[in-house]
């Protein structure tokens, strides 16, 4: 048993940023000041906290008006740059695990990005790289599916790392409302999910709040969700999306939640033993056990609805995803609508 901590940080945004240099020297104030946060609460927590969930984007927040092209060369991050370099320090000397969220460079795409969860572990290595497969205006593996299955294969695409605290694995932003993702995790084994968002601050059961209760309940995992504190210095008002961070068990319970603002409220036990010894209990609430999926493979492979490689015939445009999007609509209005 130890503990888990979804720490509930603000973001400060490099909209404003001209450069790249001046970018990535605000990330690393950020790095400096996240490691703080998370060295006082380990002090109050305790020592035996070893996993730590950042928002999502917690370096950078959105594009917000720059182009494709502006924001890969202002926010996305190289794969071995100075930044992961300076994550990587950060949690080894804290000696924990860390995820999470940020865009990301990739040399096989070099006219790309993608939204990319992380978990570096206690040595400093970067575990696990999960690039966020359902996205609405920003570039996915599936854009351009060819071409990643060649680079990765599909092993890549739904990655979960085992190390000695479980098996981890990672949840970008508001892919928390399509459950196959999780369920694609869980059947390759993962026992906490590790969730980066930025949900909408709000005290009713939104979507994003109600999500990650029932992803946990029907893959039997652990969710850890961090959300943002506050999104400051770009045109949104700062605080739209804040408050919320939680740890929930394998039975959808919760077991922590913060309020708004900066905390870390969110922090709770990860019992491995007690949600093993549930994975393996016969009975009604084995959901796992009871799931049938070779039931649902002819209904998903025989409808195509969004197809892949996209972008490998269209131009790297933020329109392209509004055009996508819309022939989505248009062949789910005959079919489902």
């Amino acid at each position: 048993m130890y503990k888990s901590l979804a720490l509930q940080t603000a973001c400060q945004t490099v909209n404003a940023c001209t450069s790249r240099e001046q970018s990535e020297e605000q990330m690393l104030q950020s790095i400096d000041r996240v490691e703080r946060q998370i060295e006082a609460s380990i002090s109050r927590i305790g020592r035996d906290t070893m996993l730590v969930v950042a928002p999502e984007l917690f370096l950078s927040g959105p594009p917000l008006g720059e182009t494709l092209v502006e924001w890969r060369d202002k926010a996305a991050l190289e794969i071995d740059g100075r930044i992961y370099e300076a994550l990587g320090a950060m949690v080894q000397r804290l000696q924990i695990y860390f995820s999470g969220n940020a865009y990301e460079q990739d040399p096989h795409f070099p006219d790309l990005y993608f939204q990319t969860s992380f978990i570096i572990g206690p040595n400093g290595n970067v575990l696990l790289r999960y690039r966020r497969l359902n996205a609405l205006n920003i570039p996915t593996p599936h854009d351009v599916w060819a071409y990643y299955l060649e680079a990765y294969g599909y092993d890549s695409i739904f990655p979960v790392a085992k190390t000695n605290i479980g098996n981890l694995a990672c949840m970008a932003s508001d892919e928390i409302l399509f459950p196959e993702v999780a369920r694609c995790l869980a059947m390759r084994g993962a026992e906490i999910l590790l969730h980066s968002a930025s949900e909408v601050g709000s005290p009713l059961l939104t979507p994003g709040r109600v999500a990650p209760l029932a992803r946990a309940a029907e893959n039997m995992a652990y969710v850890v969700s961090a959300n943002t504190a506050g999104v400051s210095g770009g045109a949104l008002p700062a605080n739209s999306a804040d408050g919320g961070s939680k740890v929930i068990d394998y039975k959808g319970l919760v077991l922590a939640e913060a309020g708004f603002g900066e905390s870390m409220a969110a922090h709770a036990d990860i019992d491995l033993n007690a949600l093993r010894a549930h994975r393996q209990r016969p009975g009604a609430a084995n959901v796992l056990a009871r799931q049938r999926f070779e039931l649902y493979a002819e209904s998903y492979t025989g409808h195509s609805f969004s197809p892949p490689n996209t972008l490998l015939a269209e131009p790297v445009d933020r329109t392209h995803f509004a055009k996508t999007q819309q022939a989505v609509i248009d062949k789910l209005k005959k079919e489902i609508f």
